[in-house]
């Protein structure tokens, strides 16, 4: 079977039809490295599947990942890290678990017992089913999470790129052509009318440039919507302040 036909394949598809952006697959990252070899090399590990407009990696990790299964470990072979493949396997999994954290990313693992699979983790590829799983395990756990990647989904699916913000502190930042967004999310909250002007004064503050081709957005679930209109629309227009407002099911509205 080739990698486009395994189950590898299949889960990734599935994420990337999550996520509404097309998933680097077995992408490397110069910092995710495997043991050095007799002469001091060290290859680039890869993951499944990685997307960038998301700052997510998913691996697929099928039985043989968390039990010894003979074919693949070769009990009887030495890995440049001195152990069986199977060994290496499991101290490059807990590589990738330490080091994608570390450098800002966010690692789900999915397993065969996650979806419909039979007894040996083979995966009946029961695609309903399995998409409600995964978008499961990609939700985020807070409100704000829910709306940044609603959000980032939408900016991705109207030709923006996400990229590292220039300020830390930045919830989103996204290049199109010669624009450039900058945006500030809030989640569901007791106090919302608070948590909106905090968003704007935080908006405020990342007003560095000059540029007309730098706009910012405040970007909300429904219930906060009411709070932050309470801003007129003429003052949100000389600040380029664009609204926001991301349902419970997930679509995203500009506001006026």
């Amino acid at each position: 079977m080739s990698r486009d036909d395994s189950d590898e394949a299949f889960v990734i598809g599935l994420c990337s039809k999550v996520l509404g952006e097309q998933a680097e697959t077995q992408h490397r990252f110069e910092w995710l490295l495997g043991d050095p070899s007799i002469n001091g090399r060290r290859v680039m590990l890869p993951v499944d599947g990685y997307w960038p407009g998301h700052q997510l990696v998913v691996e697929y990790r099928e039985q043989q990942h968390d039990q010894p299964v003979a074919h693949f470990d070769k009990p009887g072979t030495l890995t440049i890290s001195g152990v069986h493949r199977g060994e290496q396997r499991a101290l490059y999994d807990a590589r990738r678990d330490t080091e994608i954290p570390a450098h800002g990313l966010r690692l789900v693992v999915i397993r065969p017992g996650d979806l419909d699979s039979d007894s040996r983790g083979r995966l009946r590829r029961n695609v309903d089913s399995d998409l409600e799983v995964i978008r499961k395990l990609l939700t985020r756990e807070s409100d704000e999470d829910r709306v940044m990647d609603a959000f980032r989904t939408w900016l991705i699916s109207q030709g923006w790129t996400p990229v590292a913000p220039t300020d830390p502190w930045t919830d989103i930042e996204a290049v199109r052509g010669g624009e450039r967004l900058i945006g500030e999310a809030k989640g569901r909250t007791s106090e919302p009318g608070t948590d909106a002007d905090i968003a704007y004064g935080q908006l405020l503050r990342r007003m560095t440039g000059v540029s007309a081709d730098i706009r910012y957005a405040l970007i909300v679930p429904t219930t906060s919507v009411r709070a932050v209109q309470r801003v007129p629309t003429h003052v949100r227009d000389l600040l380029r302040i664009c609204l926001y407002e991301v349902t419970a099911g997930g679509e995203v509205r500009q506001l006026h």
